[in-house]
């Protein structure tokens, strides 16, 4: 699924594929204006949906305040599925999901009358952690990660999961069913969205995971790579052997997509008809513009120039849908 996303051939998606795709200016002249012309602007901007994206969309509501400070901008955290449905129901101007939107979502929009533009912020990895105190943990491969994660899972110790490990409860953290990480953990590690193991500790608040495998020796959790930067002191993460061998999420593996299969692209999905609204259109554009800044302050990993240029395209065209999402394929992505 990563190798979809080569720089290219994504760039090349979201310039080219779209349900529609009229001749239309973006919503303003006010999208496009200097600070001067934003420190006028009014009105609230409704931004709701992923834990993983919160971090980003979070700091740059918070530098929009600088240069629009009349607008006021507000960041919820309901999960990715959670927020599809506010966006839906037209509760929301901006969608953040740490995940394409399923097609049964598309549909539900289509429904609902929402036409939208899918836009990438950055990539992440999602890392899988544990606690400092944990010094049998070398790796861990994906068969492993299967073995525990899996739907009908045994595993009860960290015997369990490899010969030699302690003979101890192991006590899992991970995302709520509502996560886009729980969706593509789930997808990449289980063969199947939503196919889990149900006893676990699981939250939308990945602070509340943070805290829980921090102060329990025997724990492992996954979250996404900023919420694992930011608490590096407190957690380790496990290296991940994969299609390219043993890999530790970093930036750089996380960009070329060695850290593989838990690297993915984080999304916002904007709402088209909440474009004629000058600050909404404002924000976005703002939004693209110190994405690839304020993705590398809060942990994540920009995205090449060329796929900034072709969302700022998408919004500018208002060409609609989604450039990739499970039932895309390389042949829809070149030809459309």
């Amino acid at each position: 699924m990563r190798k979809i996303f080569i720089p290219a051939l994504f760039a090349l998606a979201l310039t080219g594929c779209g349900d529609s795709a009229p001749e239309k200016s973006a919503a303003s002249e006010a999208g496009n204006s200097d600070q001067a012309g934003s420190a006028v602007l009014t009105g609230k901007v409704r931004l709701d949906g992923s834990s993983t994206v919160f971090p980003i969309s979070e700091a740059i509501a918070e530098e929009f305040g600088a240069v629009a400070p009349k607008v006021r901008v507000t960041v919820g955290v309901s999960g990715t599925g959670g927020g599809f449905k506010k966006f839906i129901n037209q509760e929301t101007d901006i969608s953040d999901a740490s995940r394409p939107i399923k097609d049964s979502e598309h549909d539900k929009a289509t429904a609902a009358g929402v036409d939208f533009i899918e836009l990438p912020v950055a990539y992440d990895g999602i890392s899988v952690v544990l606690n400092l105190e944990n010094d049998w943990v070398d790796h861990l491969t994906v068969e492993e990660l299967n073995k525990i994660w899996a739907p009908d899972s045994t595993v009860t110790t960290w015997k369990d999961v490899r010969d030699g490990w302690p003979d101890e409860p192991i006590r899992l953290y991970g995302p709520g069913t509502d996560s886009g990480t729980f969706d593509y953990f789930t997808g990449v590690i289980n063969g199947k969205e939503q196919a889990s193991r149900g006893d676990f500790t699981a939250s939308e608040d990945d602070n509340v995971l943070v805290q829980g495998i921090s102060g329990d020796k025997y724990s492992l959790g996954y979250f996404g790579f900023a919420y694992y930067i930011e608490n590096q002191d407190k957690l380790r993460a496990a290296p991940i052997e994969g299609p390219n061998g043993i890999v530790s999420p970093t930036e750089v593996t996380i960009n070329d997509g060695t850290y593989a299969p838990l690297s993915r692209p984080i999304f916002i999905y904007v709402n088209v008809a909440a474009l004629d609204k000058p600050e909404v259109a404002a924000f976005i554009d703002f939004y693209l513009e110190t994405a690839p800044k304020i993705a590398s302050e809060v942990g994540y990993i920009p995205m090449p120039e060329s796929v900034y240029d072709g969302a700022k395209n998408r919004v500018k065209n208002r060409i609609t849908g989604s450039a990739y999402n499970k039932g895309a394929t390389l042949e829809r992505l070149v030809t459309h």
